[in-house]
């Protein structure tokens, strides 16, 4: 076979030539770009990334498989509160028995848990049992268990239960200060009593707060209001996800579904989650002490937005751009005794910057009583450190144990001294601020008078608050409490309230 030389030649210097054109294209495209980047922005090196680069890995099976079986149902069964006694029941009188038209049902509630701990402990939302009578726990493996409540947190919105068992399957705990936003989640619960759901996300954003306290933010005091810092991601997040498991690609816990923004009550894109971080420290409280040992830092502080609107003069004497304002102290504050002062704005707790409010509690509450933490302040023109040792709400470093008495009967008590010419009373105690606990269960509404306990008469909020801690610490065989009162409109009431858990 003859080949043609002179074809051949031409086809390869047509070849070469094509080549070159496309390398120089290549080259001059490129560089113009790069020169355009650096030009505008000053970004000297950058290239735009190409569509050639591989995306993360989201085979989400292993997390999936090493996450299920530790996520539980729970149902929550709250009795019906005891009725009042002030009414006549013809029903009741001749007949001996109770009127149908007075009973009632049992509320029932749905949600969801994780067991973290080989021999049954169980986190869920404080919301999930709030109330209930009895907890019912279902594992992934449709065995049935009666749970008991260890202890709750109202300020973190958590709780922990207890199974009785051995060698239960756990998620371990990951680390939610690495949570980077974009990364890979997913949402594992019992969504509508759908068991065993899995959903996927990215975490949208860290630190979310004042989700339930509203988004007009004021001058506060480091002592009240709930603990919100919570991870936003979007995945899928419905009724009875409550207290189920966030977890990353290694199948890690990060966090605790808690919340839907959501005007129809279901889920509309955006899902909260308590950041693991704070539930390690407040169940350890929990199965430690009974409650959670609460730091403080003892300051009132305002926000840079909200003092710019309040006080213009204050705020242009601040040189901070971000942080937060000193505005006062409590009582034995261990900031003020450490060296900071009023002006002073709070930068960052351990060179983790803070930029509001949330932020700074969410830090404050990783720590206990007794530990010192490093705050930095800027002070006109000057960055300063203080070491400052936390403490309590009662001013001390020593770890609080058991219930106090306004936590049981979930409650505050305020004497009543002066006679009231519509009640005819001179003596008594009056509940205020009524929230979960002992006396609501009971039927108990804010502003009921307590007169008479266990046939003594009541005439200070002191003496009932000595009752009920020597009945708890007696432990007597019937923890009991038969309590007379009356509501400002003269109703005279009884109730019992059985203090044993």
């Amino acid at each position: 076979m003859k080949i043609n030389w002179k074809l051949a030649v031409n086809f390869l210097s047509v070849s070469a030539l094509s080549a070159s054109i496309a390398v120089g294209v290549y080259v001059y495209l490129n560089r113009n770009e790069s020169q355009q980047v650096k030009g505008e922005f000053n970004q000297t090196g950058y290239h735009p990334v190409g569509l050639t680069v591989a995306a993360e890995n989201t085979d989400f099976t292993l997390a999936a498989e090493r996450s299920i079986h530790a996520v539980v149902h729970i149902k929550s069964i709250a009795k019906p509160n005891q009725r009042e006694h002030n009414y006549f029941d013809p029903f009741e009188f001749f007949f001996g028995g109770q009127s149908p038209y007075y009973q009632k049902q049992p509320k029932v509630g749905f949600g969801s848990g994780v067991i973290i701990s080989t021999d049954g402990y169980i986190v869920t939302n404080n919301h999930v049992i709030e109330g209930a009578d009895e907890i019912e726990v279902t594992t992934n493996d449709e065995q049935v268990y009666t749970a008991k409540l260890i202890g709750r947190d109202e300020a973190t919105d958590i709780a922990l239960l207890k199974i009785e068992g051995e060698n239960f399957p756990l998620i371990p705990f990951g680390d939610s200060e690495a949570l980077k936003v974009g990364e890979w989640v997913l949402a594992v619960g019992n969504p509508f009593n759908l068991t065993s759901t899995v959903t996927a996300g990215i975490v949208s954003a860290k630190g979310r707060g004042s989700l339930f306290s509203g988004y007009n933010n004021r001058s506060r005091s480091q002592t009240q209001e709930r603990i919100e810092s919570y991870i936003q991601t979007d995945a899928a997040v419905n009724p009875g996800n409550s207290g189920g498991a966030l977890v990353n690609t290694q199948g890690e816990l990060v966090g605790i579904n808690t919340a839907i923004y959501s005007e129809t009550g279901n889920y509309i894109g955006y899902s909260f989650a308590i950041p693991i971080n704070i539930v390690k420290k407040v169940v350890s409280d929990i199965k430690q002490y009974g409650i959670v040992q609460r730091a403080l830092l003892g300051v009132s502080i305002i926000e840079l937005p909200v003092l710019k609107e309040e006080d213009p003069d204050k705020y242009k004497q601040v040189k901070a751009k971000d942080g937060l304002y000193v505005a006062g102290f409590s009582s034995k504050s261990s900031a003020e005794k450490a060296g900071i002062k009023i002006g002073d704005v709070i930068v960052a707790i351990n060179d983790r910057k803070i930029h509001n409010f949330q932020e700074l509690r969410a830090q404050i509450s990783l720590y206990n009583p007794g530990d010192i933490v490093n705050v930095q302040i800027q002070r006109g023109d000057e960055l300063k450190s203080y070491k400052v040792e936390l403490k309590n709400d009662q001013g001390t470093t020593e770890a609080i144990t058991g219930k106090r008495v306004a936590d049981v009967l979930g409650a505050s008590l305020s004497d009543i001294t002066l006679e009231s010419p519509v009640l005819g009373i001179k003596n008594g105690v009056k509940v205020t601020d009524l929230k979960n606990g002992k006396l609501r269960q009971a039927g108990v509404r804010e502003g009921f008078i307590i007169l008479v306990v266990n046939d003594e008469n009541i005439k200070s909020a002191k003496q009932l608050e000595n009752m009920v801690e020597s009945i708890m610490k007696n432990a007597p065989e019937e923890k009991g409490l038969f309590i007379k009162g009356l509501y400002p409109n003269g109703r005279v009431t009884y109730y019992a309230i059985n203090l044993d858990d």
